[in-house]
């Protein structure tokens, strides 16, 4: 008998996107991501921390790329959400960067011992930066950013 699996961390999220271009820009720019790789029309790959944001054109994707290395097709409608781990002595100062790019907070929470602030990408996902310890996970869990791309 299999002894109890269990997967430890997640590696990568997905966003749906109607404009990768507007995607790109929000995600590099503004939150600081850095370009791993894409291909046009169909998606752009972000590294963020040692982890990854995939950005998705959902209607190319909801069709096979038909390579045998493709992943099978997916996609979502409607708006989703994805949160972004900061130190919390930074929340202030990522408020004060979005406001200065233009980024409306459509809301700020302050949790027990935390505090959120809730935005919209370019596509109206609904975007987080809040602490890891809003989860009660230590802030030691940030990892540094990995340089560069994967070789081509």
């Amino acid at each position: 008998m299999t002894p109890s699996m269990s997967v430890s961390e997640v590696l990568e999220s997905a966003l749906y996107v109607q404009d990768l271009s507007a995607a790109e820009q929000f995600y590099t720019r503004i939150l600081g991501l850095t370009l791993y790789s894409k291909l046009d029309g169909r998606h752009v790959f972000l590294r963020c921390g040692q982890r990854m944001v995939l950005l998705f054109n959902a209607k190319a994707t909801a069709v096979s790329a038909g390579g045998a290395n493709d992943a099978p097709v997916h996609g979502a409608t409607g708006p989703g959400h994805l949160a972004f781990a900061v130190p919390l002595s930074e929340i202030d100062q990522w408020k004060e960067h979005l406001v200065e790019h233009g980024v409306e907070i459509e809301k700020e929470i302050h949790w027990e011992g935390c505090r959120s602030l809730y935005f919209r990408d370019p596509s109206n996902n609904s975007v987080e930066i809040t602490s890891p310890l809003l989860w009660r996970i230590p802030e030691e869990s940030i990892l540094p950013p990995r340089a560069g791309p994967r070789p081509r």
